[in-house]
Formats: structure tokens, C-alpha cells, sequence
């Protein structure tokens, strides 16, 4: 998918910097951010086509990687979502190491528990519930499943 084709990276400054920093690095620089471990995450835009990277923080449930489509608790859900549940297909970098994957989003007993595994890595995202609840959303929580070793 991204290591053929042209990748835009988000669209909001630090995370952009974020990002440029983890790929220049090959992860060495970016893989720790503030504490938090973090993941590369390439979706397919689900109108555009473009191929969109972003940095979130990750969690493991074995060897699968978890992350949370918080958007911050806003009323609703981040484009990197939206592209994912569009097409699940996804490439990931985890420091140096570049995997394709499968995304798919997880719920009830799974979802909880995964929820507590994310909220012990960054507690914030309990606040967030709380904050896209009153919206009505539940936030998702998403596996992401490796499927092979991408060339570096």
C-alpha cells in the first residue's frame, strides 16, 4: 500500500511533525512520544483514495496492536477511523519494523477490556468517554492485526 504509493500525513501540524520525525528516524525518534508508545497507522481515504498516515498511541494484546479512536472525546469519529472501517487494510510502522495489517473494531467484553488495557497506557482516555458520551458516541477501540513483514 504507502511503500509504492505517495503518503500524506495528517493534516494537523505537530502531528505531521510527529510523524516525519518517527519515519526519518526509522522509529528511534517518535516510537516514544511523551511517555506513551506510538505506532504509524496508514489508511486508504475513503473518498480520495490517497493513501493518509498518522502517529496514535498503541497497547498489545498479543500480537495484535490496539488503538483508540478517541478524536479527543469529540462528537465524532476521527477520519483515520472512517477510512478503516471503510476499508480495514491498513500498513502500520511500529518503530523501525512496517507491517500491513487488518483493522477491525471490537465490542462488548472485548471491547472493555481492551478499553481498560488502553486507559492504564494514557488514563486522558476515560475522560474522553465521558466527553463523546454526552454526544452519544462510544469511542472505538480497534485491533489491528498483522498480516506481513513490510520491506523497510
Amino acid at each position: 500500500m504507502a511503500s509504492r504509493k505517495r503518503v500524506f500525513d495528517s493534516p494537523r501540524e505537530w502531528v505531521r511533525e510527529h510523524v516525519r520525525l518517527y519515519v526519518r528516524t526509522r522509529g528511534r525518534k517518535g516510537h516514544n512520544w511523551e511517555g506513551y508508545p506510538a505506532l504509524l497507522l496508514t489508511t486508504v481515504g475513503r473518498r480520495s483514495g490517497k493513501h493518509r498516515r498518522t502517529a496514535l498511541i498503541y497497547g498489545r494484546d498479543r500480537k495484535n496492536f490496539v488503538v483508540v479512536a478517541s478524536y479527543g472525546g469529540r462528537p465524532h469519529h476521527p477520519q483515520w477511523y472512517l477510512n478503516l472501517a471503510q476499508n480495514p487494510d491498513v500498513e502500520l510502522q511500529v518503530g523501525a519494523d512496517k507491517f500491513s495489517a487488518r483493522a477491525h473494531t471490537v465490542s462488548g467484553a472485548q471491547r472493555e477490556q481492551l478499553w481498560k488495557l488502553m486507559s492504564s497506557i494514557f488514563p486522558p482516555y476515560d475522560e474522553y468517554q465521558v466527553k463523546a458520551a454526552e454526544a452519544g458516541r462510544q469511542i472505538p477501540v480497534v485491533i489491528l492485526e498483522p498480516v506481513s513483514q513490510l520491506d523497510a
